[in-house]
């Protein structure tokens, strides 16, 4: 089935506890929903950033859970939102060594995602990348 502007489609999935497991889990129903929406050739940004946003929750959210939505946005676009309980908004940390293991999640989304964004909700905050196709 292929998305069109018409039928807009969406999946939602809340992780009650992100894990290092929950990664790799969310990275094949990313592909699957993909594939289905005909959006395959954005699979690899597509599973990297929603990678980096959860791992942000697995390390910045005292109750690691979260709730992640894919939006097919017409025919050549995805949007995928991680909404978790920490009201406090991300940031690009400037640091000074490229080899530190942190601190590089958003820089990396910035290069991938045409547009990304992070919203505070009444109980939160959503953090949301979109990818078109070129």
């Amino acid at each position: 089935m292929k998305c069109d502007i018409e039928t807009l489609d969406f999946y939602r999935l809340h992780l009650p506890s992100v894990g290092e497991h929950s990664l790799r889990h969310v990275r094949r129903i990313v592909r699957a929903h993909l594939d289905r929406w005909g959006l395959s050739e954005l699979s690899d940004a597509a599973e990297l950033g929603v990678t980096e946003l959860l791992s942000n929750v697995l390390r910045h959210v005292p109750d690691r859970s979260s709730t992640v939505t894919l939006r097919c946005l017409g025919g050549d676009a995805v949007r995928i939102e991680v909404r978790d309980s920490s009201p406090e908004l991300p940031y690009i940390r400037v640091t000074g060594d490229l080899l530190d293991e942190d601190g590089h999640g958003l820089v990396l989304l910035s290069a991938i995602a045409d547009l990304w964004d992070a919203e505070r909700t009444a109980t939160g905050k959503t953090v949301w990348f979109e990818l078109k196709r070129p």
